[in-house]
C-alpha cells in the first residue's frame, strides 16, 4: 500500500543504542518518529541523544543540514505505535523478549502495517510466529551507527510477503539506505561470519597469544579492514555480542559460537565497550 511517510512516520520500540540511532536517522531525514521504551529514564534521555547524533551526522555530511527535522515523540506505551506507517522493534537480543514485544506491536497496529525486527541473529521465521500476521514481518539489521552506515542487511523470512518488502523499499528510499536482501537463518550473513571471528579473536587474547591492538592491527594493516574484530566488538557492545553468540550456539550447536571466557568476564564486569567507556579498549566517556 502507498504510505504518506511525512504524515504517518515510523515507530521504534526500544530506546537503547540501536533504537536511538535509527531514530536519529529517521528524524534527520524528516520523518516523524514515535520512540517507545518501558524504561522512563531511557525515554527521558532519548531526545538529547537523538539530536546529538543528528547534529554529528549533519556535521559529517551524512544527513542534510538544511532539511526540516521530523518530530520526535517518546512514550512508555506500545499502544502509541498505532497509526505509524512502519514499526521497528529494536529491543535487546533475547528471543523471548523480542517475541513478546513483537506480539504486542502486532496487536496494536492494523493489518498491512510493516513490522521489522532489528535483530542480529534470531531467525525471522521464529519471530514471525509470535505475530498476528507473519507476512508483515521483515528483518532489518541496521549497523551502528545507522546514520553512518549506508547499507542495511535485510532478511526476508519464509513467510514475508511481497507487500511488506515493497513498503520497506519505500521507507528505505526516504531514509536513503541500501537494502541488501538475504535469506533467513541464525546470524543471517553478517553475524554468521563476524561473531565467529570476534569470538576467536577474543579467545586469542584470552590465551595470551596477542594483545587486542595486535589482533586488530593484523586485520587493518595486513587485510585492509577499516577496523579489527575487537574494536568492532566494542562498537557493537560486548553485551550484544554475547547475546548474539548465545543465539547462534543454541541454534547451530557449533562450538565456534560457544562464548569464550574473555567475553563473558568483561560483560560480567560491566565492560560493554564504547557505550560504557571500557571493553577491549578504554574510551574517554561512555555513550550510555
Amino acid at each position: 500500500m502507498d504510505i504518506e511517510w511525512s504524515a504517518h512516520g515510523i515507530a521504534i520500540v526500544g530506546a537503547g543504542v540501536m533504537g536511538v540511532g535509527i531514530a536519529a536517522l529517521a528524524v534527520g531525514r524528516g520523518l516523524p518518529v514515535v520512540l517507545v521504551d518501558v524504561a522512563e529514564d531511557r525515554t527521558r534521555r532519548a531526545p538529547d541523544a537523538v539530536h546529538r547524533q543528528v547534529r554529528t551526522a549533519q556535521l559529517l555530511g551524512r544527513l542534510p543540514r538544511d532539511a526540516a527535522l521530523g518530530e520526535l515523540t517518546t512514550s512508555t506505551s506500545v499502544a502509541q505505535v498505532a497509526g505509524a506507517g512502519a514499526v521497528i522493534e529494536a529491543v535487546t537480543e533475547v528471543p523471548e523478549v523480542k517475541a513478546k514485544v513483537l506480539a504486542e506491536i502486532s496487536g496494536a497496529v492494523g493489518p498491512g502495517t510493516l513490522l521489522t525486527s532489528n535483530t542480529s541473529a534470531i531467525p525471522i521465521q521464529e519471530l514471525a510466529a509470535a505475530t498476528a500476521r507473519p507476512a508483515e514481518l521483515v528483518g532489518t539489521h541496521f549497523m551502528n551507527p545507522p546514520y553512518l552506515i549506508h547499507a542495511v542487511e535485510v532478511v526476508r523470512g519464509p513467510d514475508t510477503g511481497d507487500a511488506a518488502m515493497a513498503t520497506l523499499e519505500s521507507l528505505f528510499a526516504i531514509l536513503d539506505r541500501q537494502a541488501i536482501v538475504v535469506g533467513d537463518g541464525p546470524g543471517f550473513v553478517s553475524n554468521r561470519i563476524l561473531m565467529w571471528v570476534i569470538n576467536d579473536a577474543a579467545r586469542l587474547v584470552q590465551e595470551g597469544r596477542a594483545a587486542p591492538k595486535d589482533v586488530d592491527d593484523i586485520f587493518v594493516g595486513c587485510f585492509g579492514h577499516r577496523t579489527g574484530p575487537l574494536a568492532t566488538a566494542d562498537l557493537i557492545g560486548l553485551d550484544s555480542v554475547v547475546d548474539t553468540l548465545r543465539v547462534l550456539f543454541d541454534r547451530t550447536g557449533d562450538d565456534g559460537y560457544r562464548t569464550c571466557r574473555e567475553l563473558v568476564s568483561k560483560v560480567q564486569e560491566g565492560h560493554f565497550g564504547r557505550k560504557t567507556g571500557r571493553g577491549f579498549y578504554e574510551y574517554g566517556e561512555s555513550m550510555s
